[in-house]
């Protein structure tokens, strides 16, 4: 699982180890433990998209992936508690620390990754901007410091409209990759989602079949024991029955017998009606376990249905990534007839500069 959320190109920056909470998303008041016990919650690095994330894996099951945006604020709400939110995954994660110092060292570490992140967008907009010339373009500068120079002459020609144009397909061009980048990440959500949903199926499944063998061993010891008790409740009342039968009015040794064996046939009888009760009580809980078993079946078609919709959300992802790739390679047309075209421009203002100097002359003359 760990594999699965940490990729080749992360690295570990900070770890700590803490208690991890989830805001209760139905009331948004309270807390809900996310982990039994402290794990261990690290910052992580990736060099090559640039990204910082926060990742807490608890056994089999992923408790925290959240990735740091220069919008992100730590709060500290008590002396070994701290929260922040996280607007993609829907949720407000909480930890709570063994120390104050570690709460602090965490909040520090916090600041500076949520700094360096700022500082990675801000380089990746400039870099953007910068492998994008046509986006940039300055007016041209006036090639002669004389106030009285004539202004330059704007064209208004077949490339000027055919600049717009491609200008207008590179934004487009943008907002297409925000938002491939945008159905990616939610595709990584809903796969991390699915494999959490497995993980807590698969518990439940074990804990169901080992309360369903437990109830089933129970019944059967019940009922070994019942047709025991009445075997021996059926053996005193022969005696009983004998002894009544030997003697048509009982001595005293065999008037006390007799009442010491009616004591012990109304005690087991007594004894055996609450066995009764038990084996009802396990018969019912027994049809307990049957809805429960019924529950963990439509919990695996929901899983089932999530699956499918992964599927489809993936096959939504490759179609953008192909729509994406012709969309760069038109860009990258675009790019070259709009270097063409400010070729064109530079030797009309060249040309005009050079008429410009020679009205000056003639002026001068």
């Amino acid at each position: 699982m760990l594999g699965k959320l940490i990729t080749m190109q992360e690295q570990p920056i900070f770890s700590a180890r803490a208690h991890v909470f989830q805001i209760d998303p139905a009331t948004k008041r309270n807390w809900l433990p996310a982990s039994k016990h402290a794990v261990t919650v690290s910052f992580f690095y990736d060099a090559n998209r640039s990204v910082y994330r926060i990742i807490s894996v608890g056994g089999t099951k992923a408790i925290i992936n959240s990735t740091i945006t220069p919008n992100m604020t730590f709060t500290k709400t008590s002396q070994k508690f701290g929260q922040w939110a996280d607007s993609r995954a829907n949720t407000v994660y909480g930890l709570g620390f063994a120390t104050e110092q570690q709460l602090q060292q965490f909040s520090d570490q916090f600041k500076e990754v949520k700094e360096a992140a700022r500082l990675a967008r801000e380089k990746s907009q400039e870099k953007f901007e910068l492998t994008n010339p046509a986006l940039n373009i300055a007016a041209p500068q006036d090639l002669s410091e004389d106030r009285h120079s004539p202004p330059l002459l704007t064209v208004n020609g077949p490339e000027d409209k055919l600049f717009r144009s491609k200008s207008a397909d590179m934004e487009q061009m943008t907002s297409e990759k925000e938002r491939i980048k945008k159905m990616l990440s939610e595709g990584s959500i809903c796969e991390i989602n699915l494999e959490a949903e497995l993980f807590t199926l698969q518990d439940s499944n074990a804990k169901l079949v080992a309360a369903l063998h437990e109830a089933n061993t129970g019944v059967e010891e019940w009922k070994k024991q019942l047709a025991e008790y009445q075997e021996e409740t059926g053996r005193l009342r022969d005696q009983v029955a004998e002894l009544e039968a030997q003697s048509g009015r009982p001595g005293p040794s065999e008037s006390e017998t007799r009442d010491e064996l009616t004591q012990t046939l109304e005690e087991l009888e007594a004894l055996l009606k609450a066995k009764d009760e038990e084996i009802h009580n396990l018969q019912s809980k027994n049809s307990d376990i049957h809805d429960l078993e019924k529950e963990r079946e439509e919990a695996v078609q929901r899983l089932q249905d999530l699956e499918t919709r992964n599927a489809e959300l993936e096959q939504r992802v490759e179609r953008a990534e192909q729509t994406l790739a012709s969309s760069l390679e038109e860009r990258d047309r675009a790019e070259s007839e709009v270097q063409r075209v400010i070729d064109v421009l530079d030797v009309k203002i060249y040309d005009l500069n050079d008429l410009r100097q020679s009205l000056a002359k003639l002026i001068d003359k």
